[in-house]
C-alpha cells in the first residue's frame, strides 16, 4: 500500500477515468474524456480544455469542456487547417507548450490571432506509443494564469496516448 495515494488526487480520478472507461484500442475517445477535460480546466483555472487529432491535413477537435458562459463556442467536431493551428506550431516547436500571456505572440505574428483574447495558453502533444503524433491536448484561458502548470496536461496526454493507440489494452 502507497501513503502516499489519495483517492482524490486529481491524477487518480483522471487516470481512473480514462482506465473504466476503454479496454482497448477504440477510434474515438473514452465517453469520460469530457469529465477529465473539467477536472484539468478547472484545476488549472482555464477557460476551455481540449484534445485535437490531426487528420488529413486539418486539426479537429474531438472533445472540449468550456467554462459556462464561454464564447465563442467551440464544439467536437469542429477543425481547421492544422497549419492555421496553434497545436501545430507547438508540436513542431514553433511556439511554446506554456504561454503565461499569449499577447506577445499573436501581437508579434507568431500565433495566428483567434478572433478572441487569449491570456494563458497550455499545449502538448498527444503522442501514439510509434511516436506519432494523434494531436493535442490543450488549455487556455482569456486571462492571464501566471502559476499554469503543464505537467498535469503531459501526464495526462501520456493515459490519453495509451488509450488511442493500436494494441493498447493488451499493456
Amino acid at each position: 500500500m502507497h501513503l502516499d495515494y489519495n483517492p482524490d488526487d486529481i491524477e487518480v480520478k483522471i487516470s481512473e477515468l480514462l482506465v473504466a472507461t476503454c479496454d482497448g484500442a477504440d477510434p474515438e475517445l473514452p465517453a469520460a474524456i469530457r469529465e477529465v477535460l473539467q477536472l484539468i480546466r478547472t484545476r488549472l483555472h482555464m477557460d476551455v480544455a481540449f484534445v485535437s487529432e490531426f487528420t488529413a491535413g486539418r486539426r479537429r477537435f474531438k472533445a472540449i469542456d468550456s467554462a459556462p458562459g464561454f464564447t465563442p463556442r467551440l464544439e467536437a467536431g469542429m477543425s481547421d487547417p492544422v497549419e492555421e493551428s496553434w497545436c501545430q506550431r507547438v508540436v513542431e516547436g514553433r511556439l511554446p507548450q506554456v504561454m503565461h500571456d499569449a499577447a506577445p505572440y499573436i501581437a508579434s505574428g507568431r500565433a495566428p490571432d483567434p478572433g478572441f483574447p487569449i491570456g494563458t495558453h497550455l499545449s502538448t502533444p498527444v503522442r501514439l506509443f510509434d511516436g506519432s503524433v494523434y494531436g493535442t491536448l490543450c488549455c487556455f484561458s482569456k486571462g492571464v494564469q501566471p502559476k499554469a502548470d503543464i505537467e498535469l496536461l503531459r501526464r495526462t496526454a501520456s493515459l490519453l496516448a495509451g488509450k488511442l493507440a493500436p494494441g493498447a489494452g493488451a499493456h
